[in-house]
């Protein structure tokens, strides 16, 4: 072919006017192959809401007896939803770390090992929702793909509540959120979806969380491809309703399996290849591929790489799937498994990065907030905790692992192998706030201070520590801290009565200055300048003393 030609050719790809892959029909197999080793910063799309960022899959879909929503059953906590989940009735793998929910509802298992009621959340609850999109805020985790299974059937109702609440947490928390079609088991999928979107799911994109990609809304569509009997879907159904959507003007991400590239595989739709080219976006499913550090490097050179060159020859953007494992299954590693996917994926080049998932609790695989060790399951259950291998882990470290994922991924951090988040941060010397933590504050009385569940002024009297004796450390935004128990945030009432934690919004005296002491422990200043007191224990806990003395002095997570 004469240079000329190549050069046209090269251009009309390059604006899009023919696909890379027609361009390259037309090469000889040295100028494709050039072409092909240059594709990534010529053909992916430019960071936007998905390209560039971390998007974790955001199930909603936990409801309880009681709580006001219109299915009113323990959706996906039990598989009998019509009873409360217990020992013989449960249908998830991890138990949730429960300390920063205003509204619980009982369970059926037996207390936890530390005495506190077994309990758990709604998702149809706004300050679920809401507490959920601020761990996504405070760990730098940029977009939710919104779950949403066949809305024509029972449950259609309480998912289009959620995703009104999930709009939102997403806009008061500056995250962004696209709507992810899941279509199994969805009969009449062809036709429903379409109206789905017209009817009632394109409204949201006039919200300013709503997630754009090259200037188009992004949907995804999850199921695409599978050959099995929950996704009856030919190629050919799949390719009409990604042209339908693209027609649409979006940006359509597409969830396949895994091994979308083999043409031999059985569980892929015959003739798939072509269809799973018209994506804008591919994102292949991971779960039940990979189980350990091992695992994950052999799908990595074996698939993940020919998919990643797949992807950059056809112009598609790549967002491969990480997982932490199944937490029941002890795939975890302490970070391990989770850290090599995002180490192998951002070396190999990926646009973006989809976590699986942050609240998928039935699976194991959550990212979400869950117990730390056994003080905080249920007597009598099975379920692990994030200390299951014998590492201390706070209740956030898979959060923090995946905000520090996404700063490798900006390249904010350099590309490294080793894991760079601490299990747990702070401990009895803590040189930093260790923000996003959940913490216990032992004041020189060698007792705990109390939250008093926000109902009276806070002590330090008590000998063990429970719900109300466990803080979650926000970070203000300037450096300061404040303190949260069950939703409601410390006060130091400006020095002007006995301190209390029963705050709905966080305001100046609602902030503390985290003062590191030489033997290691920590004092907490208010912006009166006061320090907060323990009294000895003898009385209410206060903020006025303008001195270190031992009563100012606490010990952390001791």
């Amino acid at each position: 072919m004469k240079l000329k030609n190549i050069k046209a050719i090269f251009l009309l790809a390059l604006f899009g006017i023919i696909s890379v892959s027609s361009c390259k029909k037309g090469l000889d197999k040295n100028t494709a192959g050039a072409l092909a080793g240059k594709n990534k910063s010529t053909f992916s799309s430019p960071v936007g809401d998905v390209v560039g960022k971390i998007t974790v899959g955001y199930q909603g879909w936990f409801a309880a007896i009681g709580d006001g929503s219109p299915i009113n059953i323990w959706w996906h906590w039990s598989p009998n939803a019509s009873q409360a989940p217990s020992t013989n009735n449960v249908g998830i793998k991890s138990w949730p770390d429960m300390r920063e929910y205003t509204s619980s509802y009982q369970t059926g298992f037996a207390n936890l090992n530390n005495g506190t009621p077994a309990k758990l959340f709604s998702s149809f609850n706004d300050q679920t929702v809401n507490v959920q999109f601020q761990w996504m805020q405070q760990n730098n985790i940029d977009c939710a793909a919104l779950q949403r299974f066949n809305p024509t059937g029972g449950e259609g109702p309480v998912r289009d509540a959620i995703t009104a609440k999930v709009k939102t947490a997403a806009e008061a928390t500056g995250r962004k959120f696209y709507i992810m079609y899941d279509i199994t088991g969805w009969t009449n999928m062809q036709s429903e979806i379409k109206t789905d979107w017209t009817n009632k799911m394109s409204a949201y994109t006039s919200s300013s969380a709503y997630a754009k990609q090259n200037g188009k809304p992004v949907v995804c569509i999850w199921g695409l491809g599978f050959n099995d009997a929950n996704h009856p879907f030919s190629s050919a159904v799949c390719l009409d309703v990604i042209n339908w959507f693209k027609g649409q003007g979006v940006y359509i991400i597409g969830g396949v399996p895994a091994s979308w590239r083999d043409t031999n595989a059985t569980d892929i739709q015959p003739n798939f290849l072509p269809t799973a080219t018209a994506l804008n976006m591919i994102s292949p499913w991971m779960i039940g591929k990979i189980g350990s550090v091992n695992d994950a490097n052999n799908f990595y050179n074996n698939t993940q790489v020919g998919d990643q060159t797949y992807c950059n020859a056809n112009g598609i953007d790549y967002q491969p799937c990480v997982l932490p494992g199944d937490l029941q299954l002890r795939q975890r590693a302490h970070g391990d498994l989770m850290w090599t996917q995002f180490y192998n994926l951002i070396k190999g080049g990926a646009q973006g990065i989809y976590i699986s998932m942050f609240d998928e609790y039935n699976e194991g695989n959550q990212i979400a907030k869950t117990t730390e060790n056994s003080s905080s399951v249920p007597a009598g259950s099975n379920f692990l905790s994030l200390d299951e291998d014998g590492t201390v882990c706070s209740a956030d470290y898979y959060l923090r692992l995946t905000g520090d994922g996404g700063r490798m991924l900006k390249g904010q951090i350099a590309l490294t192998a080793v894991r760079p988040t601490a299990p747990v941060v702070g401990g009895s010397n803590p040189s930093t706030p260790p923000f996003g933590q959940t913490i216990t504050i032992k004041g020189s009385n060698n007792l705990y201070v109390s939250s008093e569940n926000g109902t009276q002024a806070m002590n330090c009297n008590r000998a063990t520590a429970q719900g109300w004796e466990q803080f979650a450390v926000i970070n203000a935004g300037n450096g300061k801290v404040v303190l949260q128990n069950s939703g409601k945030y410390v006060s130091s009432e400006n020095g002007t009565q006995a301190i209390n934690c029963n705050r709905t919004a966080i305001g100046p005296w609602e902030q503390f200055d985290w003062v590191v002491n030489s033997d290691g422990t920590i004092s907490l200043r208010g912006n009166n300048g006061a320090y907060i007191s323990s009294e000895g224990g003898t009385q209410a806990m206060t903020c006025t003393r303008t001195t270190i003395t031992a009563t100012e002095l606490f010990r952390i997570n001791q």
